[in-house]
């Protein structure tokens, strides 16, 4: 079945790199930009950050929250934040379930090789707490501006 455009977007509660935790629900009101992204530090990662970084401004003016969530740890969130200079909060879905309710973990291919992962998609969860649109596979490059486009 799946998660589509209209179900209610899952809830969560996860820590951000300085151990605060993170609810969904203290969002309730405004729409969130939930991405999910594979590993801090990796190329097509730091792309799809930056790309966010660049364009964060233009979504704080449209009142958009912006959260990343990968399954690394919050001293490799920190680092990858620091090095980048990222204006929003990235989560910790150490383990993956936040991931796996938003079926964005799951099998990968790499090189050859098979392995359980994190899957670049992105939902835009709506003020009332529906999910509004879904990206999923996402090409790093370009994603940010695709996304505020889309929302404008």
């Amino acid at each position: 079945m799946g998660l589509t455009v209209g179900d209610r977007a899952p809830d969560f509660c996860l820590p951000d790199t300085q151990g605060n935790l993170v609810k969904l629900a203290d969002f309730k009101g405004k729409r969130v930009v939930l991405y999910f992204y594979p590993r801090d530090n990796t190329p097509g990662c730091t792309k799809e950050a930056c790309g966010f970084r660049d364009a964060y401004e233009q979504y704080q003016t449209q009142d958009i929250v912006l959260l990343g969530i990968s399954a690394d740890d919050a001293n490799s969130h920190e680092k990858f934040v620091t090095k980048y200079n990222l204006p929003f909060p990235l989560l910790c879905d150490e383990g993956g379930k936040v991931a796996e309710t938003y079926e964005s973990y799951g099998l990968k291919k790499f090189m050859g090789k098979e392995f359980l992962g994190v899957i670049r998609n992105t939902f835009v969860i709506s003020p009332d707490g529906t999910i509004e649109k879904i990206y999923r596979k996402v090409k790093p490059e370009f994603h940010a501006a695709q996304v505020l486009a889309d929302l404008a």
